[in-house]
């Protein structure tokens, strides 16, 4: 039979009205059978998410102290929900299973599983489906690491014989029995190792916006929505920070072949974002751009090395690599020259160990001159169209030029699949948008 996973994030489920909008979705197409809910969320910009106050709790009953007047308000949300949808249910030997939990064993995890817990079980209540624990069917080893093989095995055995199931997202449970959370964010991944095990048609994402965008709203005012993009795509931007997915919630999709669909429960006339294989049917796209999407993140440093004659020298970047790793370092690109070498790495991690690099690089390659470059910021420009059309570098550097930008490095990976650019971090906003106008605003025109 077909179907259709679907998960509605903690915006998505804040409040009684949500709740109806989310049930209106479900219930418009059949298909929707299993779906999984995160905790609620922040109904308004100074509300306090319920996983929040849970971790609160927890961490006032592990310093022995009394945690009744804030749990009282997380008892008084969820019968504030239950109240309002006018359901015949009671969550109050639940309330007392938590409370006596949290008293005996503080442990966070499971203070913070309650909240997509409690959500699962008004949800199935007001849509009439199955309630399953995802503490049943998820499971994790000792050290926390999720066993996908049975994993898959126990959802099947599970929802193999019903018609439709709410199992909440974000934990699960060890082969010891206690409760383990993904890390936050993580009923993403649940509803893909769902969507992977049930065989689903689609793993629909529920959240507050309309799919996956062109560039960061923050930088580029009212950018378009990607109608269409691939999970290669989608690593490289979300690798810069631009993503509106949980990372590890791509693998399990991925592996099944199951496409992943970006909505907005606020606006689900917007057909969003679809996250596919290289083996989709692109002729289907309205949109034509060059370009898929833009992003970047600061925080970089680059160690710049010169030497003439390096490139006659046999085992130099083995040397320079080896440096990085006695220090316990990993590089994000590593451009270089005849005699120039740049390694870009993250400052953070970087300034530990910075004078100690110098030395031993100093030590290890004798450069004629050695130094270090912060304030660096990193532009990823990610198309699968860019390989097939001319001039695409050509553009990119002409709005940076346009711009009076300086273009500090230059990267590009063997499928021509991205483009990496390293400007001032101050440069940053300005090169995002000079781009988007470049491949967006003017092919639009």
């Amino acid at each position: 039979m077909s179907n259709k996973v679907v998960k509605f994030g903690g915006s998505s489920l804040a409040d009684a009205n949500q709740f109806r909008k989310v049930a209106s979705i479900i219930k418009s197409d059949d298909k929707r059978r299993y779906v999984v809910p995160s905790a609620p969320g922040k109904r308004f910009s100074d509300d306090i998410k319920i996983t929040d106050m849970l971790y609160k709790c927890c961490e006032l009953a592990g310093s022995g102290m009394d945690f009744s007047k804030d749990f009282q308000i997380i008892k008084d949300r969820y019968n504030g929900i239950i109240s309002e949808l006018g359901i015949d249910m009671s969550l109050e030997y639940e309330f007392d299973a938590i409370v006596k939990e949290l008293k005996a064993r503080p442990a966070k995890d499971f203070a913070a599983s309650r909240g997509e817990y409690l959500n699962g079980k008004v949800l199935a209540n007001y849509l009439g489906f199955n309630f399953v624990d995802a503490a049943d069917v998820i499971v994790f080893d000792t050290n926390g690491v999720l066993l996908l093989d049975e994993t898959v095995k126990a959802v099947r055995a599970k929802l193999g014989n019903l018609e439709n199931a709410v199992i909440p997202g974000f934990y699960g449970r060890t082969t010891e029995g206690f409760i383990k959370t993904f890390s936050r964010g993580g009923s993403d991944v649940t509803g893909s190792i769902i969507a992977n095990a049930v065989k689903a048609d689609i793993y629909e994402n529920w959240t507050d916006v309309s799919g996956f965008l062109v560039a960061d709203p923050r930088i580029v005012e009212d950018p378009d929505v990607i109608e269409v993009i691939t999970y290669r795509e989608l690593r490289e931007l979300a690798y810069m920070g631009a993503s509106v997915l949980h990372e590890d919630a791509i693998f399990p999709v991925r592996s099944a072949g199951i496409p992943i669909n970006i909505r907005n429960t606020n606006a689900p006339q917007d057909a969003g974002t679809m996250i596919v294989g290289d083996d989709y049917d692109f002729s289907r796209e309205s949109l034509s751009h060059t370009i898929t999407g833009i992003a970047g993140k600061k925080g970089f440093s680059t160690i710049n090395i010169e030497k003439a004659m390096m490139n006659n020298e046999a085992g130099f970047g083995m040397k320079v690599l080896k440096v990085l790793y006695d220090n316990g370092l990993s590089f994000e690109h590593m451009p270089s020259g005849i005699d120039t070498m740049s390694i870009t790495l993250s400052t953070e991690k970087l300034n530990p160990v910075r004078d100690k690099v110098l030395a031993d690089l100093r030590r290890a390659v004798n450069p004629d001159h050695l130094e270090i470059e912060d304030g660096i910021a990193i532009l990823a420009v990610v198309g699968r169209r860019m390989k097939n059309t001319r001039g695409t570098v050509a553009r990119i550097f002409a709005s940076m030029a346009h711009a009076r930008i300086n273009v500090k490095m230059i990267d590009q990976g063997s499928s021509e699949l991205n483009v990496i650019i390293g400007v001032s971090e101050n440069d940053l906003p300005e090169a995002i948008r000079r781009i988007y106008d470049m491949f967006i605003n003017s092919e639009k025109q």
